[in-house]
Formats: C-alpha cells, sequence, structure tokens
C-alpha cells in the first residue's frame, strides 16, 4: 500500500512531496494512516473526539520510522491523533500530514508577480487556527530545494521528521504544526538541488531570533497588540512634512546607557521606553533614530549586516516589548525612525546566502553581488521576489510596528554597479552605463508603496553622491525619499572646523558652499555615528585650540547648524560633548554632565532645539530658497557669516551670525532688512552653556546707517567663537525709524 522508493526516500529524510505519502489516504476504497517517527517502537491512531484507539499502525520493513495501517470501520476523512511509544515513553501528538494548505491561490499568483504588499502575512511563522486545532504555520521560499524541512525541540532537530508541503511553481514550502506557539526556536534544514545537505537557515521572515551566537529563528505571534497610539498616528502626518522642526537624536541601542551593576550590559527595550523617551523628549528632540534593530549576527557591525530582516534584535528584549517601546515614543510626541539596510546582507552560514544552494536572494555573478568595502553581499534587486521581499520589510515596520520613519543605509552603493569598483570588477547595465537600474526601481517602487500604505511616514536617504533628485517624486523621475542626508554639508563644515582658526579665512567658501545646492533636495543635516568612529576621535576632539576654545568651537558650529538651512540629525553623546569616540562595546560617558562645559553643551542641544522647534523662521521655510538670505557671505577675513531665516507669512525673520575667529568684535555692524530692535534670543556664549557671557545685553536698537549692502543695521557684540541669533520685535518692527536713526551713545 506504499511504494518502496518513497519508504526509503522518507526514511532518509530526501522526499521532496511527503504529503503524498504521509497522513490520511484512500487507497483502494479504504483509509489508511501514515506516519514517520524515527526510533519509535509503537504508533497508535486515536479518535480526535473520544480518544479511543482506532488502530495501530504496523512497521514498514526497510524504512525505519516509517509506519502504516488501515483505518477500519471509517469510510471518510477524520480527525485523529497518535499515540507514540519511544524508549519507554508514550505521548499523544496530532499528525501535521492530516492538515490541508493554509496558502491561497491569490497569495501565490501575487507572490509570483513581485507584487504582495503584505508578504510577511504569508511567510514566515505565524499563530493561527486551522481546521479546528491551534498551532503555527511556517511557510518559506526555496524554489530550488529538492526538499525542505523544519527542525527544532519539537523533533529533536532531525531533518527528516518535518518535511514541508510544495507549493506549485512559486517555489514556496509550508507546512502547519499544530500545538506549536510562541516562543518556540526553529530553523529549516534545505536538500539542495542535487541533494546536498546544507547548513541550517534561519527563517528569512522569522519575527523573532534566539539571542547571539545561536542563530535559530523564534516564533514570535504579530497579532493580539492592542495599540494606544492612535492620537499619534493621526497627528503624524502634520508633524512630518518639509515645514516642520524635525531633529533628530540618533541613538545605538546597545551602548547609549549600560547597567554596570549587572555585567555592564546594555537596557533593554522596556529600559529604554523610560530612560532614553524621557531624555529625548527633554532634550527637545521630536524624533529618534535608531541605529539598525533587525537580528544582526556580530555585535561589531552595529546592525548593519542584518540577517533577520524581520525581526527585532533580542538583545533588547521581545517583539512585544519593541512595541511597546514605540508606544512610549508616541506617547511622548516622539517620532521613531529605523535606520534599514536593503543595502547588503552578511555571508554567515545561518542567513540568505546561497540559500537553497543556489545564488537565490544576491547574484550569482560576484561583480554584481559582493561588496568588496564590507565583505557582504548585494541582494539581486532585479528579481521580483527578492524586491518585494524587501519592499515589504519596509512596509512591515511601518504598518505592522508603528514605525514612523526608515533612514535607508548607504544608497549610493544601490545606485551604482561601479561604487567602490576598480576597473574590471564591476558589470555594466543593459544600456551600458554605471547606474544599478534595478535597484534604482526598487528604490522608486518601495518609496511610493511606503507613502501610500503608510500615510503620514517618510523615508530618508543617506546617499552621498550628486545623483539627481533623491528626494524628487517617482514618478517624475526621482527616488521618492522625503529627505536625503545632506553629506557634503557635513564634510565640509566639519573640515572647516577642524583648521585652526587662523587659516578659516581661506576656507570661507566651506561654509557657504552648501547654500549654492541647499535647496535642490529637501535637506537633513547629519552628525552621525559615522563622524566619531574609525579614528576620527569625537566631536570635541576635532575642535581646534585648547580647553575653552574647543568648547567654544563646538558650541559656535552647533548654533551654526541649527540655523542653517535643512532637518537636524545628532548622534548620542555629541549632544554634551562626549569626549572620547563612540565605543559601541560601552556606555556614553554620563558622568562629563558632573562638569560645567559639558553640562553647558548639553543645554545649548537643548535650547537650540526649543528655539528652532518654536520659531517659525527657523523651519518652516528649510527646504525653500525663499526662507533663506544671506546677509554677509563674503567676511573671510574676519570668518564672519550672517544671514536671515524666514517664513512664508513675511512675520519677523531671524537673524544668525557666527564669529568663527577666537577674537572679540565690538561694535561690529551688520546691516538689517528692517528698523526696530533686534531681540538676542540666544548667544553660545552665555554663561549657562560654559561661555564668557559676552554679548548685547538682550538685544539691539537698529540705526539707519547703511551696512551689508542694506539701509538700516545694528551694532554687535561679537564673542570670540560663538553664534548668536536675533528676531526682530514685532511691536518695535511697527516703530518709526525716526526713532533709531542713529549710532547709541
Amino acid at each position: 500500500m506504499i511504494d518502496h522508493t518513497d519508504a526509503l526516500r522518507l526514511a532518509k529524510g530526501e522526499h521532496s512531496d511527503p504529503f503524498s505519502v504521509l497522513g490520511l489516504h484512500k487507497v483502494g476504497g479504504r483509509l489508511t494512516v501514515r506516519a514517520f517517527f524515527p526510533g519509535a517502537s509503537a504508533v497508535e491512531v486515536l479518535d480526535a473526539k473520544t480518544k479511543r484507539r482506532i488502530t495501530t499502525l504496523q512497521p514498514y520493513a526497510g524504512a525505519d520510522g516509517l509506519f502504516t495501517g488501515e483505518a477500519t470501520r471509517r469510510k471518510n476523512a477524520f480527525a485523529y491523533l497518535l499515540r507514540v511509544t519511544q524508549d519507554g515513553q508514550t505521548w499523544t501528538c496530532q499528525d501535521p500530514y492530516r492538515f490541508g494548505p493554509v496558502l491561497g491561490e491569490l497569495d501565490e499568483h501575487l507572490f509570483s508577480e513581485g507584487a504582495h504588499l503584505n508578504l510577511w502575512r504569508v511567510l514566515g511563522a505565524h499563530v493561527m487556527q486551522h481546521e479546528g486545532s491551534t498551532g503555527t504555520h511556517f511557510a518559506v521560499w526555496a524554489p530550488n530545494a529538492r526538499r525542505v524541512s523544519l527542525v527544532g525541540n519539537f523533533n529533536g532537530w532531525d531533518g527528516r521528521r518535518t518535511p514541508l508541503r510544495q507549493r506549485g511553481q512559486t517555489g514556496i514550502w509550508e507546512i502547519f504544526l499544530p500545538d506549536i506557539g510562541a516562543g518556540e526556536a526553529y530553523r529549516y534544514e534545505l536538500l539542495d538541488a542535487n541533494g546536498h545537505l546544507l547548513p541550517q537557515k534561519a527563517d528569512p521572515f522569522g519575527f523573532g531570533a534566539e539571542h547571539p551566537p545561536k542563530t535559530a529563528s523564534v516564533v514570535r505571534a504579530l497579532n493580539g497588540h492592542g495599540w494606544s497610539d492612535a492620537a499619534w498616528m493621526g497627528k503624524r502626518a502634520a508633524l512630518q512634512r518639509i515645514d516642520q522642526p524635525i531633529s533628530v537624536y540618533e541613538v545605538h541601542l546597545g551602548s547609549w546607557r549600560r547597567v554596570p551593576e549587572e555585567g555592564n550590559r546594555p537596557l533593554s527595550y522596556t529600559e529604554h521606553a523610560e530612560q532614553l523617551v524621557r531624555y529625548a523628549k527633554d532634550m527637545g528632540f521630536t524624533h529618534l533614530e535608531l541605529m539598525p534593530v533587525s537580528e544582526f549576527p556580530f555585535d561589531g557591525s552595529w546592525g548593519y549586516q542584518p540577517v533577520g530582516l524581520y525581526a527585532p534584535t533580542i538583545r533588547h528584549g521581545t517583539l512585544a516589548e519593541f512595541r511597546a517601546f514605540v508606544e512610549a515614543c508616541h506617547a511622548n510626541d516622539l517620532g521613531l525612525i529605523l535606520d534599514w539596510v536593503p543595502g547588503h546582507f552578511p555571508e554567515d552560514a545561518h542567513g540568505l546566502g546561497r540559500f537553497d544552494g543556489t545564488p537565490l536572494y544576491e547574484h550569482a555573478d560576484r561583480r554584481e553581488g559582493f561588496h568588496p568595502d564590507w565583505n557582504t553581499l548585494v541582494y539581486n534587486y532585479g528579481r521580483r521576489e527578492v524586491a518585494n521581499f524587501l519592499s515589504a520589510n519596509a512596509l512591515y515596520w511601518l504598518k505592522e510596528h508603528h514605525i514612523d520613519g526608515l533612514r535607508v543605509d548607504a544608497v549610493a552603493s544601490m545606485l551604482y554597479r561601479d561604487y567602490s569598483r576598480k576597473d574590471g570588477e564591476w558589470v555594466p547595465n543593459k544600456d551600458g552605463g554605471r547606474e544599478n537600474l534595478e535597484a534604482i526601481a526598487f528604490l522608486q517602487r518601495t518609496n511610493t508603496l511606503a507613502y501610500a500604505e503608510a500615510p503620514g511616514i517618510m523615508t530618508i536617504a543617506e546617499e552621498s553622491t550628486s545623483f539627481p533628485a533623491v528626494s524628487g517624486p517617482a514618478d517624475q523621475g526621482g527616488l521618492g525619499f522625503g529627505f536625503k542626508w545632506n553629506m557634503g554639508w557635513m564634510n565640509d563644515t566639519l573640515s572647516y572646523m577642524q583648521e585652526d582658526p587662523i587659516h578659516r579665512k581661506y576656507h570661507h567658501h566651506k561654509m557657504t558652499f552648501g547654500l549654492h545646492y541647499a535647496f535642490s533636495e529637501n535637506f537633513l543635516l547629519p552628525i552621525s555615528h559615522d563622524e566619531v568612529v574609525h579614528g576620527k576621535g569625537s566631536m570635541i576632539d576635532k575642535m581646534p585650540g585648547d580647553g575653552w576654545e574647543k568648547f567654544a568651537n563646538l558650541r559656535a558650529y552647533y548654533g551654526f547648524m541649527w540655523g542653517h538651512p535643512g532637518k537636524k540629525l545628532l548622534f548620542m553623546g555629541c549632544e554634551f560633548a562626549q569626549g572620547v569616540e563612540w565605543n559601541h562595546d560601552s556606555s556614553l560617558d554620563w558622568h562629563l554632565l558632573d562638569t560645567p562645559l559639558h553640562a553647558g553643551m548639553q543645554r545649548l542641544v537643548r535650547d537650540l532645539n526649543t528655539l528652532y522647534r518654536d520659531r517659525p523662521a527657523l523651519h518652516q521655510l528649510d527646504c525653500k530658497p525663499e526662507g533663506f538670505e544671506w546677509i554677509e557671505e563674503g567676511a573671510a577675513e574676519e570668518s564672519i557669516f550672517a544671514w536671515l531665516r524666514k517664513t512664508a507669512d513675511g512675520s519677523p525673520p531671524v537673524l544668525i551670525v557666527a564669529n568663527l575667529t577666537p577674537v572679540e568684535r565690538q561694535a561690529r555692524r551688520i546691516g538689517v532688512p528692517a528698523p526696530g530692535r533686534w531681540v538676542e534670543i540666544l548667544n553660545s556664549d552665555a554663561a549657562i552653556y560654559g561661555g564668557g557671557d559676552r554679548g548685547n545685553l538682550g538685544g539691539v536698537d537698529s540705526a539707519q546707517i547703511a551696512a551689508s549692502g542694506r539701509p538700516h543695521s545694528i551694532a554687535l557684540t561679537l564673542p570670540p567663537l560663538s553664534t548668536l541669533f536675533f528676531q526682530l520685535q514685532a511691536d518695535a518692527a511697527e516703530t518709526s525709524d525716526q526713532h533709531h536713526n542713529q549710532e547709541p551713545d
């Protein structure tokens, strides 16, 4: 009643269609049950309702573990249990091979088209009810495998025991395992097309993982979370437009703060939900940005070499605890941005590389599919199933976990086929060019889907070249991002600030050049983790001069940054002038805040954030040229910069003046666009920030004296190495100029 070849293939773990043999079958008009339990001495079939024995299965000769028998007195399919005896122990279980498929034809069709927007709802491990039983449905894509099995504690990690069902031509394999629930560890064991055993693989769609260095996936239930952030979700679209203040605090969860009393462990998601969220809110940031939290094997990659794109790393807690962290952000009016890495992935044996024995997710040609900089693999964006895997992952974080934005890492490496490659080491596109047309199409589609499927979100590109229209609409040829990191501005201005002030006059253009292209994209100004690692030193280390000059330089630079057009991003620790460069294995040096200079720096950043949020002129036209006007851009000899930030409705502008030499300038006349009293609303040299408390006694009145090409001007005291903010007093702006037509005595 069973083909001997089938029996032998089952026993050897080589059968590609186990459901055709195992389970309940009608053969010659009679119902038979077949089960496979290697090492078992007896297997009985019980009625699922009455628990009465229906029949005892007989061992099949020559195929250890295979049992078969007839269900007498039964004419139709029925629900049954198996009672198994092995090594003197007996247990009762359900037979996964009596259950029908879970996946529907529409799911298969959408997947084959690369158009399944909710792909994570189909693939992966899902706790569910199926045909009257509770269990977990597992599904994985492995089109070139001869056999795919599920392994875990539930079957002794024996790949022969639980082979999956293959679904048509899609390459998807699936099985429903009754009585398996959340918390269960599992992997996939595959035979390649030639029958060779591959390394066991983590689930590409796994929603949880074991603690590294263990590598198994863990079943996590997606359903059942009662979200309580409706108020935030309803208003976030209005808060994430280009005319809104966006100030981002970039954080590496593993090293923001640690617990020295407990082995120097990192904080959990639960602890971050209380401590980090409270801190970021108190500091006036509008958003948190987390360095990658998708599961990754190597701590030293900081998450930028992910293996489990669908699993929040277990290093800080479970999926449910991660969601609680998201809710804590939203309850405190903080948007949450995740660093997302669709640009490359590591070759770890349990990962995506040669998943079914072939280059499935990556390119076959290493000239296309390998990153020389990072020794990682590159996704094959032109394969529709791979592009679907990635775009669905973006939607997964945005829709399933209420994430407010994705910062896409290393976009430049995706856009160019010759990125970091020498001649002869890359393959041109179909037109003979260097652009990666498939990656461009993938980014355009992903951005379009993200904004359509998750209204109110934003996407941000870390793109280091001059690729056009990164933040331009995809339907007009742009990439479709909401914002782009302004890497040119960052490199130029940091290079300038590292110069000895005596030489800065020769590099004046580095501070002004960014305004030539500042409105070509929706820019975000990034001082990120990349600026304080790999021997680059901390931000305070970069500054020239002795102790007070270093701090004054950094305060002045932050003032320049917050006054400059563009949204803001600052890496953790930079806000209080962390003394040494960032170390992912250690906590930030919070004890430095006991020192007035460090505490003053922290207070300055807090006040800059408050000023930026509260003054529309500083954010409303961040991305529009009409919101900016130079007052003085050519004062290179003095290293002075002065400019206006303006609003759309013509309300009083904000004047920013930076003096980037260690020389105090007294009675320095700066032209202003209107007469009246110009109130000093922030001075980076104030004593509360650790400065010398030199300034303008709260404000200055204009005089009808021409300066900077304008008929009115103000005479300012510019402290050494400082940035000052002024705003025209509304009522003073209406005062007749006749009261201010002479210089004050």
